[in-house]
């Protein structure tokens, strides 16, 4: 079995003699390591993109609007994904942002994965009927984990989410109740006993 780390170096330099510069190489790098990490197809889909990319130069799209529509080729993953991150701030605000065709979308998700960090909210990653739930950077919910290679994604839609609590309030106020009985007033016996108590300064 490779490691991660075979993973991300043969991902990374493979990239570059792909075409792309030492930068952008290091964070698909970085990408497909996450992906296998996570358990999904990650050099299965970068192997055969490259394939394919020997042949067709796919559309680069530089500025993210609201709704991006291909003008004749399928979008590079890997593009889409660098300029959304670098965008992300901008984005957000936006709430919803779309795409129409863009080449193997499992090399995109990484990126949008990270943005989530970037702006501290979960996104909600829709790739035809594929949903992805990502977290912070820190993991991905998803109905769909291992469907091998998809080389196309016709409608691709990234939702920023609000980030609001996963319990009622009541139940907090019920737990928080409940940790009450932790607390303890403090007496002249805890004070003595406390850190630092019996120290004397000889200064």
């Amino acid at each position: 079995m490779k490691s991660l780390s075979e993973i991300d170096t043969v991902s990374k330099r493979a990239s570059r003699a792909a075409g792309f510069d030492w930068g952008i190489a290091e964070e698909v790098g970085k990408n497909i390591r996450m992906l296998e990490m996570l358990g999904m197809p990650g050099i299965k889909n970068l192997n055969q993109y490259y394939k394919i990319k020997r042949k067709k130069n796919f559309e680069k799209i530089k500025l993210i609007n609201e709704e991006n529509q291909k003008v004749q080729l399928e979008y590079c993953p890997i593009i889409s994904g660098v300029n959304f991150l670098d965008q992300v701030r901008s984005l957000e605000n936006l709430h919803e942002v779309t795409f129409q065709n863009v080449a193997f979308p499992i090399l995109f998700l990484p990126f949008i994965n990270r943005a989530s960090e970037v702006v501290g909210k979960k996104i909600l990653l829709n790739i035809d009927n594929r949903k992805f739930l990502l977290n912070y950077n820190n993991s991905i919910y998803s109905n769909s984990l291992n469907d091998g290679i998809v080389t196309v994604g016709n409608n691709v839609v990234i939702k920023f989410l609000n980030n609001i609590d996963s319990f009622e309030d009541n139940e907090w106020k019920e737990l928080y109740k409940l940790s009450e009985n932790t607390f303890v007033e403090e007496n002249d016996s805890l004070k003595k006993s406390g850190a630092g108590a019996g120290l004397t300064d000889n200064d």
